[in-house]
């Protein structure tokens, strides 16, 4: 891929054909009233006031194409009116369909190296929903870097008039901004849509794809916030020639993540709180033939010469799939080879993306890039549980397992699940973004409880739990079902044909299970005379996220306490059933 020439319009030209150019030296302007303060800028900043914009008639029709004015802080910009309704004696242009042009670099060229550009693409006559894309042009010394830079795109397909959020006093996109735990100023909020890779058009082979492409996010209930969010990726080749860094896609996606607020628990001052992911990656599927148009698109001819690569402008349609299709071309036309399932046991996920993965790796090791489970650094260092079917033999399927009453991935060769009871340690956006630095803020743990569990009959399903909890790394506890003659095996629910409302109802069921097995427990532990008014504040479930976590707690407390009891009292009885019985959440079997 060859660098694009710029071509630079003859402003000159056009300025002296109007006879109109700007006639301020900027002293004694009175500023706009939210240049200088420490508020949040949510506009960008007009000129002082007196400033004069300067106006150009490209194609010769009587009106202004361009309006050329400066920001409060002196920064030159340029509207273009893609939607021709301008009018001489405007002070800026619309957001409805206008293109705005920012010289960060005060070189004089708009649309170059260094500068941003944010474009708003109006709904068209066909109702195709309107969209607005960020161009984030890096410095000409970085074209070698990768990683750099921005080409965003944001679909309106909730009609929200929300799309990027700008911090219009730096004129940088800043997509992880939020009030409170997850309230986001980016368009995350609600069914809606975006495109996104860390480069610039000039380095990317096909402007209409993308590399998050795109990242859907749903509102099953109409609630305006967000139950469920799906990622495609097409993972770019890098290819360096040309001076620059190229992004090379191939109209593929082979990384997808779904995520989903299985206890609907969301609401103002929760935005978000997904609570498991499933997770697939492999050749994936085409989707060249996922076309999306709107007549829009196409930017003012006369004015390409502005951009450093006008290609974007010229767009008659973007590839991506849908909210309508991504479900299918996930579960029933994706050729995926390794399926991973993260669930956060903790419930303190607040990302707005995923409940961010655990990898198969080291149980022990803590922190980014040091080679545990936990070695993405957006993930959490503790508290989450993870799963991981290398072959894909259970293609992204679930099941409820007798061993501990939870949500497993089927064929899952093993998991590891980190223990935070207290959700002391968390991947929300506090805990790596909120400095907007890419590390944790919190302090990680040096040591924690850790449950593994393992296939160890490459069955799909979980037959053997080890238990480290002291934190030594030595996993002092173990329970076999294989060992003890139980069956493992349980319902597969087969995903693909699940909607959002059969996950609310699966972890509904769940918990509600969970639940009842620890008031069995409890009343079993009451009949061998154990005062079970010591876990009394775990007795008082208000949630279905609460009924999950204490049941599970109750019930583990209490077989630990039981067997306990039957070693203290030398209960051969006891002793023999209550594996049994645990295991299978038959408490019953304890006479």
């Amino acid at each position: 891929m060859k660098p694009i020439t710029l071509l630079l319009a003859a402003g000159s030209l056009l300025l002296s054909a109007q006879g109109l150019s700007a006639q301020t030296d900027g002293s004694g302007k009175k500023e706009y009233w939210n240049a200088n303060t420490l508020l949040i800028p949510y506009r960008l900043p007009p000129a002082p006031a007196g400033y004069k914009p300067t106006y150009i008639d490209l194609d010769g029709d009587g009106d202004p194409d361009i309006l050329r004015t400066v920001t409060a802080n002196g920064i030159p910009v340029q509207w273009i009116d893609d939607d021709d309704d301008m009018q001489y004696g405007d002070l800026e242009g619309d957001t409805d369909n206008d293109c705005l042009m920012i010289d960060r670099n005060k070189d004089g060229v708009y649309g170059g190296y260094g500068d941003l550009i944010i474009d708003w693409v109006g709904e068209d006559e066909d109702g195709n929903p309107a969209m607005q894309v960020v161009v984030d042009n890096i410095p000409e010394a970085n074209r070698m870097k990768t990683g750099n830079g921005h080409y965003m795109w944001v679909v309106d397909t909730d009609k929200d008039d929300v799309f990027n959020y700008i911090d219009w006093n730096t004129f940088t996109l800043r997509c992880w901004i939020h009030n409170g735990l997850s309230d986001f100023y980016e368009d995350y909020n609600g069914n809606s849509t975006f495109m996104k890779i860390h480069s610039t058009t000039e380095r990317v082979n096909d402007v209409r794809m993308n590399w998050e492409n795109p990242f859907l996010f749903y509102d099953p209930d109409n609630d305006g916030l967000t139950e469920m969010a799906i990622r495609f990726c097409d993972s770019p080749k890098i290819v360096k020639e040309n001076g620059q860094a190229n992004s090379v896609l191939s109209g593929n996606i082979d990384w997808v993540s779904v995520s989903m607020d299985t206890d609907n628990d969301n609401a103002p001052g929760n935005e978000f709180d997904f609570d498991m992911t499933i997770h697939f990656t492999g050749p994936g599927f085409n989707y060249e033939n996922q076309k999306h148009i709107n007549k829009n698109l196409r930017g003012l001819p006369e004015a390409d010469t502005f951009f450093l690569d006008a290609r974007w402008r010229k767009l008659p349609e973007l590839l991506y799939p849908d909210h309508d299709a991504a479900w299918d071309l996930t579960f029933k036309e994706g050729k995926w080879d390794k399926v991973w399932f993260t669930y956060d046991e903790d419930d303190d996920c607040n990302r707005w993306e995923r409940v961010e993965l655990y990898q198969p790796r080291d149980p022990f090791k803590v922190g980014k890039n040091q080679g545990g489970i936990d070695n993405n650094g957006q993930a959490d260092p503790a508290g989450d549980r993870g799963e991981w079917d290398e072959d894909n033999s259970g293609h992204g399927q679930l099941y409820v397992s007798p061993i501990d009453g939870k949500i497993h991935l089927y064929g899952a060769e093993w998991g590891c699940w980190r223990i935070d009871q207290n959700a002391r340690y968390y991947q929300g956006m506090g805990g790596i973004y909120d400095g907007y630095g890419p590390k944790r803020i919190e302090t990680e743990p040096t040591v924690f409880p850790t449950v593994k569990y393992t296939d160890t009959d490459n069955n799909g399903f979980f037959d053997l739990m080890e238990f480290d909890l002291d934190g030594d790394k030595v996993f002092e506890q173990r329970l076999s079902m294989k060992e003890l003659g139980l069956d493992d095996r349980c319902q597969v629910i087969n995903t693909a044909s699940m909607k959002y409302e059969d996950f609310v109802d699966l972890e509904s069921k769940v918990s509600d299970a969970m639940w009842k097995n620890a008031e069995k427990a409890v009343e079993v532990a009451k009949a061998k005379k154990l005062n079970t008014k010591w876990y009394a504040l775990m007795l008082q479930p208000k949630s279905t996220r609460e009924r999950y976590h204490y049941g599970f707690w109750l019930q583990f407390y209490l077989y630990n306490d039981l067997k306990d009891l039957a070693e203290r009292t030398n209960d051969k009885a006891l002793a023999s059933v209550i594996d049994k019985a645990y295991l299978q959440g038959k408490w019953e079997l304890i006479k």
